[in-house]
C-alpha cells in the first residue's frame, strides 16, 4: 500500500488572500519544494468572528474565490475547508495531533504571528511551535507584514473596498479585488443601447463595494480576458428596486457568455452611481467611461 504523501499546511482564514497571507503561502511553497511535500492551506467555512461574537463580518471573497486566489497566485494545490462550529470546541493539542498530523499527514506548519485556534482560542503561535518541536515536525511563525506603516489586515481592506478605494485595496491585497460568478440573464437593455453587458451577483455574505462604476477586467473560462466597465449598484436610471446588480460592459467583445463563469477584477472606481435623465445620457456616459477604462489600462498595464 502506497504511503500517502505528506503536506506543508498554512493555517488561517485567508479572507482576501492579501499580502500578509501571501507571506505564509510563499513560505509553504518554499518548504514544499525543498522537502517534496504537498503545498496546502487550511481555512474555515465561516468567519470565526461571526461565529464567536454573533456579529456578522462580511467576507471579502467567497470561499471558492479564496481558494482560487491561493491556487492561482501562490501555487497552493490543496485548500482544506473545515466547519468552524466543530473546530471551535476542539482542544488545541487535538487540532494539531489528531486533525493535522493524523488526518492530513502534516509534516510542516506555517502560521501567522496572531493565529489562535482550538477551544477558546487557547492555541497560540508559541504553543504551536512548542508542540511541533515535541512532535518533530517543522513550524514557521510569520511576523506581521506592513505597508506604509499599516499592518496589512482583512479588516482594513474591507474598509477600503466598502469605500470603493480599489486602487488602495489592490496595494494591500497584492492583486485586484475579484468577484467570480456564473453569468445570468439581465434585461438586455445594454444590448439595445449598443453596449451588451454581463450580469453577475455578489454571493450572500460577501461584501458589496461602494456603489458606482469601476475599471475592471473580465476573465473568461478559456484564460483570455478583456477590459470592462462595471456598474455595482441598483441601476437607478432603469430600475426601481434596491437589489444590487453587477453589470459589466466588456470592451471590444462580441459573443454569448450566458451560463459561463466570469471572474471580474476590480482596479479603480471611476464615479459614483447616479440617475440619468435619459437613456441616451446614460449611453453617452458609459461610452465616456469606456474610454477612461482604455486609458487606465494603457497607462498602468503596459
Amino acid at each position: 500500500m502506497q504511503e500517502e504523501k505528506r503536506r506543508v499546511i498554512a493555517l488561517g482564514f485567508f479572507d482576501g488572500v492579501h499580502r500578509g497571507h501571501g507571506a505564509l503561502l510563499r513560505r509553504v511553497g518554499e518548504v514544499a519544494g525543498e522537502e517534496d511535500l504537498i503545498p496546502a492551506a487550511f481555512t474555515f467555512d465561516a468567519h470565526p468572528g461571526s461565529r464567536i461574537t454573533g456579529a456578522v463580518t462580511p467576507l471579502i471573497n467567497s470561499p471558492s474565490d479564496r481558494a482560487d486566489l491561493m491556487r492561482r497566485l501562490y501555487g497552493i494545490q490543496e485548500v482544506i475547508v473545515a466547519h468552524f462550529d466543530s473546530m471551535m470546541r476542539m482542544h488545541w493539542r487535538d487540532f494539531v495531533t489528531e486533525y493535522l498530523v493524523k488526518e492530513h499527514h502534516v509534516a510542516h506548519i506555517v502560521a501567522g504571528h496572531d493565529f489562535h485556534f482550538g477551544y477558546k482560542g487557547e492555541g497560540s503561535p508559541q504553543r504551536l511551535q512548542a508542540l511541533c518541536g515535541e512532535l518533530g515536525i517543522g513550524c514557521d511563525i510569520i511576523p506581521k507584514v506592513e505597508l506604509d506603516g499599516i499592518t496589512i489586515s482583512s479588516t482594513y481592506i474591507r474598509t477600503l473596498i466598502a469605500q470603493g478605494e480599489m486602487e488602495r485595496a489592490m496595494e494591500f491585497l497584492g492583486h485586484p479585488h475579484v468577484l467570480t460568478d456564473r453569468v445570468s440573464h439581465g434585461k438586455r437593455l445594454g444590448s439595445a443601447l449598443g453596449f451588451p453587458t454581463v450580469n453577475l451577483r455578489f454571493p450572500k455574505g460577501v461584501l458589496v463595494p461602494a456603489h458606482g462604476v469601476y475599471v475592471t477586467r473580465a476573465c473568461f473560462e478559456d484564460g483570455s480576458s478583456r477590459p470592462a466597465v462595471t456598474n455595482v449598484g441598483i441601476r437607478p436610471t432603469v430600475d426601481d428596486g434596491d437589489r444590487v446588480n453587477v453589470e459589466g460592459y466588456i470592451l471590444d467583445f462580441s459573443g454569448d457568455l450566458y451560463g459561463q463563469t466570469v471572474r471580474m477584477e476590480f482596479y479603480a472606481r471611476l464615479r459614483g452611481e447616479r440617475r440619468f435623465e435619459s437613456l441616451e445620457a446614460l449611453r453617452a456616459e458609459v461610452m465616456k467611461n469606456a474610454e477612461e477604462t482604455r486609458a487606465y489600462f494603457e497607462k498602468h498595464l503596459r
